[in-house]
């Protein structure tokens, strides 16, 4: 009988990158719990070497040591809430976000957004005042500026889509992302969790930078989703098979993806054009799952 492992196991296979991603930050939790366990049992310093290891350091001798931080930190959350939090609005939005842009944009804006986050909150800490007592022993963990880029990216591209909150009250996405922009920067104001903020200022702005260039026709996250494809084929398991095929065929084939790829794009466009005119909301449910497949698909 298969059993949590086997189940979760399949997810991770079969589930789409959202999935995955919500996955693998729920293992990274679950094994600082474990380390935290062995720490308190043992009276060891292994739970706060890992953090050491994996959070992400203002200061920049510390920093150039440890350069992988600025990519671990985002899987790296020490108390329930705050994973809690994250991981629901990274579902949250990133659902929403995979209908219009695809799992691939999700997960190079995820990354992006907190690299940019990253590097503003050590920027900020070595070049304001208010931060050089801190600076020696401050560290920044968590997903939240990669869950900001998603956030206002798809509020930029759909800032009237409504959102029911508490199941009483409808706003637009709009004013999601400006609520959770306007507390960060009184946050920042009032110096609480300021490193925190910083680095989910930083996510937003690459949110709203990739929406609004992808609205003109340009991709801000191609060329590091093909710098994800380069680094994941190095760790594929599957053995590339040299084939020969006849021109014949190979011309049919690449004539036959070409018609479906423009059938694809006609029906993504006539959807589209469907939501500016009446909202998301008058999409009939075939119309929702063809977008959220063809959103897969790109």
């Amino acid at each position: 009988m298969p059993g949590i492992g086997d189940d979760i196991k399949r997810h991770f296979q079969q589930g789409d990158l959202l999935t995955r991603l919500i996955l693998v930050q729920g293992a990274v939790f679950l094994f600082y719990i474990l380390l935290r366990i062995i720490s308190t049992l043992t009276q060891t310093g292994i739970a706060e070497f890992f953090i050491d290891f994996t959070a992400l350091p203002s200061d920049l001798m510390k920093l150039a040591t440890r350069p992988w931080t600025l990519v671990t930190y985002m899987f790296l959350h020490q108390g329930f809430f705050h994973i809690f939090f994250n991981l629901l609005w990274l579902y949250f939005g990133g659902r929403l976000f995979m209908e219009y842009f695809g799992g691939k944009r999700l997960l190079s804006t995820f990354l992006i957004g907190g690299l940019i986050g990253g590097l503003l909150y050590v920027l900020f800490y070595n070049i304001f005042p208010a931060f050089s007592q801190a600076v020696a022993i401050s560290n920044n963990r968590g997903a939240s500026a990669g869950v900001m880029a998603i956030i206002i990216a798809i509020a930029t591209y759909q800032p009237r889509f409504p959102v029911r909150l508490f199941f009483v009250v409808t706003v637009p996405l709009w004013g999601i992302a400006a609520g959770f922009v306007l507390l960060d920067l009184i946050g920042l104001g009032e110096g609480t969790n300021a490193g925190g903020r910083i680095a989910h200022l930083g996510g937003a702005a690459f949110g709203y930078f990739m929406a609004s260039y992808y609205r003109r026709g340009r991709d801000l996250t191609e060329g590091f989703s093909q710098l994800l494809d380069r680094f994941f084929d190095l760790f594929s398991a599957s053995p590339k098979l040299k084939t020969v095929h006849k021109k014949e065929t190979a011309s049919k084939a690449s004539r036959g993806r070409s018609a479906n790829a423009a059938t694809s794009q006609k029906k993504m466009d006539e959807i589209l054009d469907k939501i500016s005119r009446s909202g998301y909301d008058s999409l009939t449910k075939e119309e929702k799952d063809q977008l959220f497949k063809i959103g897969k698909e790109q």
